[in-house]
């Protein structure tokens, strides 16, 4: 009998009564709820926090029935109840309503449901009212507050009107959440999600002892699922499946656990598939045009291997928006190495998923491309090396560069021709390796084939003589000679005033 997968459902009544497979988060909401009271989690788009936060919604509930079997059943006193206030900021219509209106239409819904009526009439005045009198009548309250930051993410990227709203958003934000400290006698335990950690927010200035568990290895695992879980949970579908092949497309996301995760989103799809395609369905529900954009305008392209320091990933303005850490919070990068001593992070691409999307979505914005996109014709130029068409190469790479448009070549052409170049080699895929470091200098690109390794040099304005002697001169080939595989070094220069290859000669290293 098949399985049902939980593909988007976000209402932990839904899935434990509706049959579907759940992964047992609650160990987290007791370990919560021992040692703390005020929490701040920071996870991407569609990785589970939603489902969290209603996991915790029916656990105050004392909705015992849902959580028979579950780590949690005999460890919870479900005799207790407390009153709820929990608030979506993705369900709030705070486009149509305007976000005030919305907050203030939200904690109305909630003063009916608890039979609450309000003295006070703006939205922070109300809401701490609203938790005074819930805590006199019903006792102390939980405060779930999810995607708490989704009215100021909706507008990053848009034109300078959109970001006067994420601006006002955000202020309106400050003055909501202030009175939370003021309200600390009144209140059980407060859980609050999002994306990004966003500055000037007081939620994060004023609420001083509010617990960010983002980069918490203890939480590490509290949305995603770890491989030990995907070991448990999904033993009949491991049975069936390339199980290597899965952890390389949609495992490796990590703050700081000792073990990475699979995303969610991408894992279930993939599960609940009838096919066994390996497809990006994280990368293709929600498109990073924003990032795009911003990786061109700071010029950046290699994302494989990024240093960046602990404060940086603490706090984001509005005023001065980061892309590493924008990229780090919303899931196109992930922490690959910690260096204790330093406190420096290593920032790389999670997964096959995001690595490759990433890379071919920014090498057609780079491109400007609507015909070819840059994916095709890097899976040609690997059919051509393949079988050592190097005529094919030659007009595959001009291929490339043709759709760039004048101006923009003109004023940027050094950074367009590496970029392009980069980017273009990382698409080969697994075997191919942009500026490989070597004991005698850095070779530009390097791809292994079957029967075939290839070193690339690249010159911009210079001899692709000089380049193919630099590749015998350095040995950049040596380490593969013994591998029974035909090593060919490949010399290219090319012209920025024609937007060419202007000349490419090949010889085999032995």
């Amino acid at each position: 009998m098949a399985r049902k997968y939980p593909v988007g459902l976000q209402d932990f009544s839904e899935i434990r009564t509706g049959g579907y497979v759940y992964v047992d988060k609650t160990a987290y909401v007791h370990k919560l709820v021992d040692e703390g009271k005020y929490y701040f989690l920071s996870r991407p788009r569609r990785f589970g926090k939603s489902l969290f936060v209603s996991t915790m919604d029916y656990l105050f509930k004392g909705r015992q029935e849902l959580f028979e079997g579950l780590y949690i059943s005999d460890k919870w006193d479900w005799t207790k109840k407390n009153p709820i206030i929990k608030i979506s900021f993705a369900a709030i219509s705070h486009k149509e309503k305007g976000l005030y209106n919305a907050i203030d239409d939200q904690l109305d819904k909630i003063g009916t449901k608890y039979n609450i009526t309000f003295n006070e009439t703006t939205i922070s005045a109300k809401f701490q009212e609203l938790i005074e009198k819930l805590s006199l009548q019903s006792g102390k309250v939980v405060v779930l507050i999810d995607e708490y930051d989704k009215p100021i993410i909706d507008y990053l990227g848009t034109d300078e009107a959109g970001m006067v709203v994420a601006k006002a958003n955000r202020d309106t934000l400050k003055s909501f959440y202030s009175i939370l400290k003021d309200a600390d006698p009144f209140l059980k335990l407060v859980f609050i999600t999002g994306v990004s950690k966003f500055s000037k927010v007081s939620v994060f200035s004023d609420l001083n002892n509010l617990k960010d568990l983002t980069l918490n290895p203890d939480f590490s695992g509290i949305c995603g699922v770890t491989q030990s879980e995907l070991e448990r949970c999904f033993e009949q579908e491991l049975a069936d499946y390339d199980e290597k092949k899965i952890k390389k497309w949609y495992n490796g996301y990590n703050w700081r656990g000792s073990e990475s995760v699979y995303n969610p989103f991408s894992l279930l799809n993939y599960f609940a598939s009838p096919s066994s395609d390996f497809i990006n369905y994280w990368f293709a529900s929600g498109t990073p045009t924003f990032l795009v954009n911003l990786s061109k305008q700071y010029q950046q392209y290699d994302f494989e291997c990024v240093e960046i320091a602990p404060s940086q990933l603490d706090a984001y303005d509005l005023e001065q928006l980061q892309l590493i850490p924008l990229m780090f919070q919303t899931g196109y990068l992930t922490i690959k190495n910690y260096d204790t001593e330093t406190g420096i992070y290593q920032l790389g691409y999670p997964n096959e998923e995001v690595r490759k999307s990433y890379i071919e979505f920014l090498a057609n914005a780079y491109t400007n491309s609507k015909v070819d996109s840059v994916l095709i014709l890097a899976n040609q130029m690997s059919r051509a090396l393949n079988i050592a068409d190097f005529d094919k190469v030659q007009s595959i790479i001009n291929s490339i560069f043709k759709s760039i448009p004048y101006q923009i070549w003109q004023n940027e052409n050094e950074h367009y021709y590496h970029a392009l170049v980069h980017l273009t080699f990382r698409l080969l895929g697994i075997y191919s390796e942009s500026e490989v470091q070597s004991a005698d200098g850095r070779l530009d690109a390097l791809v292994q084939l079957q029967n075939y390794v290839y070193c690339f040099e690249f010159k911009l304005d210079g001899s692709a003589e000089l380049a193919l002697q630099q590749i015998k001169d350095k040995g950049y080939l040596q380490p593969f000679l013994q591998q029974n595989k035909t090593c060919i070094g490949i010399g290219l220069n090319f012209s920025t005033i024609t937007k060419k290859v202007e000349k490419l000669i090949w010889e085999e290293i032995k």
